[in-house]
């Protein structure tokens, strides 16, 4: 039957969207994302209409457009507009919940093993302001199953758990983890969730009303292609009282949204761009593109394991490929690798004009891998072949 919407070819074909380095390797996708260049276009149209007449954008302008682009991008996170706000990215939504949540000495705060480092941080930072403790949970690894994933975060839970943060997709592993289960185990237990969604927006599907979670933060520079430093918290309505954005301004005290949509002069072209980004998407096939995203990592993920003799770190158990738009794959070595070291391979794969990161994770160190519409299978025939010889010779 044919299809009454052309979609573009993608990989190599399409790869002119992008203004990225055609002299450079870039399966990296997930740490900054790429912008194509029509919402760059559309970043800058916003950009000369406030730089026309400032205080008519800002006064007039600003308010009803910000809502707009908040409404279309709930639309696709399955929510309501009124419950979303625009941050600058993931971590700074997590720093304005678990800053604006009350805390005592003995509470705990509940963080995965594979967090992310910025947002564990955060966590450190508040407990050492109000006495709290935070509670690392060791997450099963490489390959680990859903049930055992909620086993680790249940057993975790303790009378003295105030808060947990959850990541949906780990960053320095890949890891798509069962997010709606682990929220339900929190709320067994009375309790409240903070999902760090930083990777997840344009990677997987996602209905946030249904997940039901307290709070979930997201990164629309990443997998949703928009301008840099465009990010998002969305609060449940019962949730929203007490909700403060790190920065205190005029809206103090009126209320979610009057507090976080303006907290003083700023360029937020980034966040008005996010309709062309979420069109950009959906041109491209949306969920068929993220359909064929993961497709495309399982497939690299499994060249390179194949390639270096190693395995998938990230594989769904019984299906043997990940269940994402990324991949991870263990170098091959002896273990004991620490950060230090994964940071040198990971500058020596930069050196030689390839982004794809390397990180040590319990010893060993695995090289992760991105697909995005811009890539195809021979990019990681290509990243096999720098491997072998930037790193076939170092004992990993």
């Amino acid at each position: 039957m044919h299809d009454p919407i052309a979609r573009p070819r993608l990989g190599a074909a399409i790869r002119h969207e992008w203004d990225l380095d055609p002299g450079w390797l870039t399966v990296n996708h997930g740490s900054y994302g790429a912008t194509p260049r029509v919402v760059l276009v559309a970043e800058r149209e916003w950009q000369r209409r406030m730089e026309a007449q400032p205080c008519r954008f800002m006064g007039r302008e600003l308010p009803a457009a910000l809502r707009a682009a908040a409404d279309a991008l709930a639309a696709f996170v399955g929510a309501e507009g009124s419950d979303l706000a625009f941050v600058e990215n993931a971590t700074v939504g997590c720093n304005a919940v678990l800053r604006s949540a009350e805390l005592a000495p003995g509470d705990e705060i509940l963080v995965l093993s594979h967090g992310y480092g910025a947002v564990v941080k955060t966590a450190r930072y508040v407990a050492s302001r109000t006495g709290a403790e935070v509670r690392e949970v060791p997450l099963p690894f490489p390959c680990p199953t859903d049930d055992a994933v909620v086993a680790s975060v249940a057993t975790a839970l303790t009378p003295r758990t105030r808060i947990a943060v959850l990541d949906h997709i780990t960053s320095s592993s890949a890891l798509v983890l069962p997010i709606g289960r682990m929220v339900a185990a929190c709320h067994a237990a009375g309790v409240p969730v903070l999902v760090d969604g930083a990777h997840a927006p344009g990677q997987v599907d996602l209905d946030l009303t249904r997940l039901d979670a307290d709070w979930y933060v997201g990164n629309c520079h990443k997998w949703l292609m928009a301008p840099k430093g465009c990010g998002f918290l969305w609060a449940r309505r019962d949730r929203q009282d007490g909700l403060h954005p790190v920065t205190i301004s005029h809206g103090y005290g009126q209320g979610f949204l009057a507090e976080f949509d303006w907290t003083g002069t700023r360029d937020m072209s980034a966040y008005l761009a996010v309709t062309a980004a979420l069109a950009f998407h959906q041109r491209l096939g949306g969920p068929a593109l993220r359909a064929r995203n993961a497709a495309l990592a399982a497939d690299g993920a499994a060249l390179l394991a194949r390639r270096l003799k190693t395995e998938i770190g990230n594989a769904v158990p019984g299906r043997n490929t990940p269940a994402g738009a990324m991949g991870l794959i263990r170098l091959p070595g002896a273990g004991n690798v620490t950060p230090e070291h994964a940071l040198v391979l990971r500058e020596r794969l930069l050196d030689a004009a390839t982004d794809a990161p390397v990180n040590a994770l319990e010893g060993i160190a695995w090289l992760r891998i991105s697909a995005q519409a811009y890539n195809e299978l021979a990019d990681f025939e290509r990243l096999a072949e720098v491997i072998a010889k930037e790193l076939g010779n170092t004992s990993v």
